[in-house]
């Protein structure tokens, strides 16, 4: 953090200055290869421009002063207020409707009033999914709705197809996917399943990383959060989306 609050003070134009956005453009397409800039906007420090470009990897975000001398990646830190000024942008960026999301092919797991509301692509072969269970279980009155989508063990596909015909899919699914132990299902995957299809929508949504949360606003945060900004988020998330 400190390294980025260093880089964004040296690279602060005079107050009122203007972006020379074709000028931004050229040098940020040529300086990181295979870039293509998406948009130009004031960044939230006075002097710098946010530039969101799509490269090989997917949509990113750099800052750049007026005349692209300087070019700053890495992630912009609200030191006050403790906050991610990249990360939150990132989100609103790649937001997508919530609405759209085919919640049929999610298996739905929910506990007790189930007023917070999550949709998560995981895989139950995923360590990282294995843990954020663990940190999802803590959180009550919650529907979550998992769209399984085996991508670290393909050859392990069989059990999320096997969750999908089994007569309780929360609780095959939990079993596979949040015990300590996998406990992939008695039943046999011989049903039809939506297996293939959430793996479409997943690529077609850009989500290659897992866990992949999206929240109500459609806002989405790849690998997880901890409990308190977890609760945080469904909560704050389910006040903008009443909003709308």
């Amino acid at each position: 953090m400190k390294k980025a609050v260093m880089a964004a003070a040296a690279v602060l134009a005079a107050a009122g200055a203007l972006a020379d956005e074709t000028t931004i453009r050229r040098v940020i397409e040529q300086k990181l290869g295979g870039a293509r800039v998406i948009g130009i906007q004031p960044a939230p420090v006075e002097g710098l421009y946010e530039v969101h470009f799509q490269s090989r990897e997917g949509p990113r975000i750099v800052y750049t002063d007026e005349n692209a001398e300087h070019i700053l990646v890495g992630d912009l830190y609200d030191a006050r207020r403790d906050r991610n000024l990249t990360e939150e942008r990132m989100r609103r960026l790649q937001a997508i409707d919530f609405d759209s999301l085919p919640l049929d092919m999610a298996v739905k797991v929910r506990r007790g009033n189930g007023r917070r509301t999550l949709a998560i692509f995981s895989d139950p072969y995923c360590p990282a999914c294995r843990q954020f269970e663990q940190i999802l279980a803590q959180v009550d009155d919650i529907t979550v709705y998992y769209f399984m989508y085996p991508v670290i063990r393909p050859e392990l596909a069989e059990h999320s197809r096997a969750v999908w015909c089994s007569a309780d899919r929360a609780k095959a699914w939990i079993a596979l996917a949040a015990r300590p132990k996998a406990q992939p299902p008695a039943a046999k995957a011989d049903c039809e399943t939506p297996v293939e299809r959430i793996l479409d929508l997943g690529k077609s949504l850009g989500v290659n990383s897992t866990p992949t949360l999206f929240f109500l606003t459609g806002e989405r945060v790849r690998g997880g959060l901890q409990g308190p900004e977890l609760v945080a988020q469904l909560d704050e998330a389910a006040r903008r989306a009443k909003r709308k």
